[in-house]
């Protein structure tokens, strides 16, 4: 009987000895393999800058590591920019109804201000729970149902008291002209107004200094009856005329230059840089002039394959000349924010070229332009960047 057994418990303990194997080089890997940078708070800091309309969007909220924040927080600080724009999506932050967890939006905020840094927050992504059964099994996290305009509003409030006098800025919404951001629906200006209206009272409320920014339109000249979007002129138009002026007290708008520089004139027909001035055309034109523009995404992409692409040397150039051209013919605009500061991850495609420093957190020619414009340095390879009309 002995004999039977020995080689089927042989058998079965072999197995064994390979998971106690591949436990004991675990144990030994993670031991040899020295722990993450802590993040350590520093003493308070200041941005130094004379320019103080530089800003950049960074997408902080897809960090893992608390490390890699505070470091690219302090490489804008060490750029001469004073306010970033990052994402604060619902989802995150109220996985069930009312079920608050604020540790990702937390650590954000504590590095920004260490740093010196204002926040401008864009709001968006909805939670399963607020879309019904149906629906969040066949729809995306940009679709926000009416029945769900109330629940949206009421995380933005308790989000507007929860980081008042840190947070103050808050971008309602991303896009709505495009159907993808839409929720994969037809756009619907008269749809974004009411979402405006079920957010501005209960956002003042909860932070009377808060300023509610209306989202920034996609650059397009999509026409009416398009399945994927609709003119940003067009829409700014018809969300004025369902009443819109009421219920946001700035206007966010996206100014990308693709191919033209920035100095280039605009026209309905043409996507450039310039194009946010028949924006604020639209403004006036509705009595709203007084009102200021935020531009929360911006620049120049020089990816060699994609056609929408600058030579690295032009989306240097380009870049400071766009903030000369803002600084001198565009009072009305409070920040002028680059897209985008870094990425966690290279993704392999044209995006890639829109970043400022490196996943390793090497700069860019891009990111040693801008920081030699914002904080007033002269250096001798910055002597390329003429300013408009020299």
């Amino acid at each position: 009987m002995i004999a039977i057994l020995l080689p089927l418990l042989k058998t079965l303990i072999s197995p064994w000895r390979w998971y106690l194997r591949l436990g004991l080089a675990w144990i030994i890997l993670t031991a040899l393999t020295p722990p993450p940078p802590r993040a350590v708070l520093e003493a308070q800091q200041t941005v130094e800058t004379t320019k103080p309309q530089v800003c950049v969007h960074t997408r902080l909220i897809d960090e893992v590591f608390e490390w890699k924040i505070q470091r690219s927080l302090q490489m804008v600080r060490e750029m001469g920019a004073d306010t970033i724009v990052e994402f604060f999506p619902w989802a995150y932050a109220e996985p069930q109804d009312g079920v608050y967890s604020w540790e990702s939006f937390d650590r954000i905020v504590r590095h920004a201000r260490n740093q010196g840094l204002h926040i401008i927050a864009r709001m968006g992504l909805v939670p399963y729970w607020a879309r019904d059964d149906i629906e969040a099994q066949s729809t995306t996290l940009n679709y926000l149902p009416d029945e769900s305009f109330g629940d949206f509003a009421d995380f933005v409030a308790v989000f507007a008291a929860r980081y008042a006098g840190v947070i103050d800025d808050i971008i309602i919404w991303n896009e709505p002209n495009l159907s993808f951001e839409w929720g994969y629906r037809p756009v619907d200006p008269a749809g974004y107004v009411r979402l405006l209206q079920a957010v501005y009272a209960p956002a003042h409320a909860a932070n009377p200094n808060v300023v509610i920014l209306a989202a920034p339109l996609a650059p397009t000249l999509e026409p009416p009856g398009s399945p994927n979007g609709l003119d940003d002129l067009l829409y700014l138009q018809a969300i004025y005329e369902a009443g819109a002026a009421d219920y946001f007290d700035a206007l966010a708008a996206h100014t990308y230059g693709f191919t033209e520089p920035p100095e280039a004139e605009p026209g309905e027909t043409v996507l450039n840089f310039r194009r946010v001035e028949l924006l604020r055309d639209i403004m006036v034109k509705y009595g709203d002039g007084d009102k200021p523009v935020f531009i929360t995404e911006s620049g120049w992409n020089d990816n060699p394959r994609w056609t929408k692409a600058v030579r690295p040397s032009d989306r240097a150039a380009y870049t400071v000349n766009s903030y000369r051209w803002a600084e001198e013919n565009w009072p009305w605009t409070e920040k002028l924010c680059t897209w985008v500061l870094r990425y966690p991850a290279n993704t392999g495609t044209y995006p890639d070229n829109f970043t400022l420093i490196t996943p390793e957190f090497e700069p860019k020619p891009v990111y040693n332009a801008l920081q030699d414009y914002a904080r007033g340095w002269a250096r001798s390879d910055a002597l390329w960047l003429p300013a408009p009309g020299e």
